[in-house]
C-alpha cells in the first residue's frame, strides 16, 4: 500500500497527540485513553483505504461484467473481438476504464489479444475477471464460437456477484450479532474489573491477606496489576472476532482487518474510558 497525504497527515496527528501524552500525561489514567486515540488516528487512513480498496474491487467486477455484456453484443454482429475492444476504448467503465484502454492500446500496437488479455487480468487483479479472462483467451485460441463464451462468460460474472450479494446480505444479522456479543463480553470484563476484584480485596483483607499472592510468602499482586490482562484480552478478543466476522461475511480474512479495527480500538477506549470515569479497580 502507498503512502498518501491522508496517510501522512494521520501518522503527524498521531505522532503529535503521542508525543503530548508522554509529556504531560504519563503515569496518569488519561494516558491509556490518548495512547488508544492516537492509536485510532494512525490506522484510520489505512482502514479507509482498505474501505476503498474494496469498494473498488466491488465496482470493477460490476463494470467487468457490463464490459463483457457489450462485448458478447459487438463480437454477435460480426465485429472481431480485436476491433470491438478498441471500439469500446472510449466508453465509461468506472475504475476498469483505464485498464480497458490499455487493454484497447496494447491490441491497436499489434500484440497478440491473448496476451494482452493476460497482462489486462494480471493488472486488474481480481480473482473472479481473472478467472473470465482465462476463459476468453482459452476460447480465442481454440476458435470457438467467442460470442457464446462471452454470454457464458457475462453469466457466469452476474451469478457470482449475485450470490456475493446474497451472502452479505443473509450474513448481515449474524454481523450484529458478533458486534452486540462483543460488547456484552467487554461488559462483563469490565464488570470484573471494578467490581468482582474490588470485593475479593476486601475478602482477602478480611481473612488477614494484604493482597493477591499474600499466602505462603509468594509475590504479591494487587487488584490493579490483575486487572492489566484484562485489557489484552479485550483485545485479543477483538481481534480474532473481526477476523472471523470478515471471514463469514465476505469469505476472506483480509476483509476481517476493518473489524478487527473497529472491535479492539473500542475495547480499548471502553476499558482505558472506564477507568478515567470510574475509578482504578482499587479505588
Amino acid at each position: 500500500m502507498k503512502l498518501t497525504k491522508v496517510h501522512w497527515i494521520g501518522i503527524g496527528f498521531s505522532t503529535i497527540i503521542l508525543v503530548v501524552n508522554f509529556i504531560f500525561f504519563w503515569g496518569e489514567d488519561l494516558f491509556l485513553f490518548l495512547l488508544g486515540i492516537s492509536a485510532a488516528i494512525l490506522f484510520l487512513p489505512f482502514l479507509l483505504s482498505i474501505l476503498v480498496e474494496g469498494s473498488r474491487e466491488r465496482e470493477k467486477s460490476e463494470m467487468f461484467l457490463e464490459f463483457s455484456r457489450n462485448l458478447a453484443e459487438s463480437v454477435k454482429t460480426g465485429t472481431p473481438i480485436s476491433t470491438s475492444i478498441i471500439n469500446m476504448r472510449g466508453k465509461n467503465f468506472g475504475s476498469l476504464s483505464p485498464y480497458i484502454r490499455k487493454l484497447a492500446n496494447q491490441i491497436s500496437l499489434g500484440i497478440p489479444l491473448s496476451r494482452a488479455l493476460q497482462t489486462f487480468g494480471n493488472e486488474v487483479n481480481s480473482n473472479t475477471i481473472k478467472r473470465a479472462i482465462g476463459s476468453i483467451r482459452d476460447a480465442e485460441s481454440a476458435g470457438g464460437e467467442i460470442d457464446k463464451i462471452l454470454d457464458s462468460v457475462a453469466n457466469s460474472v452476474s451469478q457470482i456477484e449475485k450470490l456475493k450479494k446474497e451472502r452479505r446480505s443473509a450474513i448481515y444479522s449474524l454481523v450484529v450479532q458478533g458486534y452486540i456479543i462483543f460488547l456484552i463480553f467487554v461488559g462483563i470484563m469490565l464488570v470484573m474489573e471494578f467490581r468482582i476484584l474490588p470485593l475479593t480485596t476486601e475478602l482477602g483483607s478480611l481473612e488477614g491477606v494484604g493482597s493477591f499472592g499474600g499466602l505462603g510468602g509468594g509475590s504479591v499482586a494487587s487488584p490493579e496489576e490483575l486487572s492489566r490482562p484484562f485489557l489484552f484480552l479485550l483485545l485479543v478478543q477483538g481481534i480474532f472476532a473481526g477476523f472471523t466476522i470478515g471471514k463469514l461475511s465476505e469469505g476472506t480474512v483480509k476483509s476481517g482487518i476493518k473489524h478487527s479495527f473497529i472491535l479492539a480500538v473500542a475495547a480499548f477506549l471502553i476499558s482505558s474510558g472506564a477507568r478515567i470515569f470510574i475509578g482504578s479497580p482499587v479505588g
